[in-house]
């Protein structure tokens, strides 16, 4: 009687896993990883965001399209004392006009 449980309990056993992984829920993505931040309109807040770019950097980008207008490329950062190409490369799959 108890051979034919068994390899039936082995099965269910071995499926385990799967039904778990199945059941799995997928880990959200964070809004820093998927969010593109538009350079001529973004927030102090918005720009702190970036990678090497605290408060006193992104006042200064606020501070400079406030005075020259909109930025016409994501290069046009570099003209921002403070903002170098270093940092422009390290955020440019997140920055968008």
């Amino acid at each position: 009687m108890y051979n034919k449980f068994i390899p039936a309990l082995l099965l269910s056993f071995s499926l385990l896993p799967v039904a778990e992984a199945a059941t799995e829920k997928p880990q959200p993505i964070s809004v820093q990883q998927a969010e593109v931040i538009n350079i001529n309109s973004a927030s102090v807040e918005q720009l702190s965001s970036l990678k090497g770019v605290g408060e006193s950097k992104a006042k200064a980008i606020v501070d400079y399209r406030k005075t020259h207008g909109k930025f016409d490329s994501i290069e046009d950062l570099s003209e921002v004392k403070g903002i170098g190409e270093k940092l422009i490369e390290k955020n440019k799959a997140a920055l968008s006009l």
